[in-house]
């Protein structure tokens, strides 16, 4: 249990990371204690059967399947614009329109690429995976407090 900024109620977080807590807190003002080895080993057996169970794999998937292919289409665009601005600079001299050349606007490109996937990540998160995270985790807390964890 973490004690709270007003020091009278806690709660009970399985996710809770103790280094970002205390910003702007005395040290004396923080009650230290130290994690009880039922309450380890009983974290730990809730986790492994989590990311054992199915749910936690479909949100692995779903994240694998959406940024493996991503980032492997974005870094064959990238490394090609890279060898082609290097070995036929020719080609990307080639005036398009005035003063812009291909070699701009493939460079440009590379910009609106990394804004268009950018977006297509969150979407994607926000569609395929923000709701069975959140429900994992807190199936997860679920399991921590009914363990015999302090509730």
């Amino acid at each position: 249990m973490q004690p709270s900024n007003s020091g009278d109620v806690g709660y009970d977080d399985p996710w809770y990371d103790a280094l970002a807590s205390g910003w702007g807190e005395s040290a004396d003002a923080r009650v230290p204690s130290g994690p009880r080895e039922q309450d380890t080993v009983t974290a730990a057996d809730v986790y492994l059967e989590v990311q054992r169970s199915p749910a936690f794999r479909e949100v692995r998937s779903r994240y694998r399947r959406f940024v493996v292919p991503a980032v492997v289409i974005f870094l064959t665009w990238y490394v090609a614009y890279l060898v082609t601005a290097t070995t036929s600079p020719g080609l990307m001299a080639r005036p398009v329109a005035g003063a812009v050349n291909l070699g701009m606007l493939a460079g440009l490109g590379q910009f609106l690429t990394t804004f268009l996937l950018t977006w297509a990540y969150v979407r994607h998160a926000r569609l395929r995976r923000d709701r069975a995270a959140l429900e994992l985790r807190w199936d997860t807390q679920e399991l921590a407090r009914g363990r015999g964890g302090p509730s």
